[in-house]
């Protein structure tokens, strides 16, 4: 049964060039993902010192799986949560086609 799973990084206080020339990569998969439904959101604080993303799931192993694929998985620190609930604007806007 697919759950939402919050998913929160801790990136590295500095920078380094390999970091950086993944970000493009680490990008483009994150578009395809949500393309795909399986993130939900994606989220960078001011300081970009942490990183956030909702995902649906079968799974935390799922989740974990899905991070691994990550370009910048090697740089960034991940605590998974399940949550109860995921309210957005995108549910309360969608239109039902039937």
């Amino acid at each position: 049964m697919q759950q939402f799973y919050m998913v929160e990084f801790d990136l590295p206080s500095m920078m380094a060039p390999e970091f950086l020339a993944r970000i493009p990569e680490q990008r483009n998969r994150i578009d395809e993902l949500m393309a795909e439904g399986q993130i939900r959101s994606y989220s960078l604080s001011t300081n970009r010192s942490k990183l956030w993303m909702i995902v649906i799931a079968d799974s935390e192993f799922e989740v974990m799986q899905l991070i691994g694929e990550l370009p910048l998985s090697d740089f960034m620190i991940p605590s998974i949560n399940p949550l109860m609930f995921h309210h957005s604007m995108e549910s309360l806007m969608a239109i039902s086609l039937n």
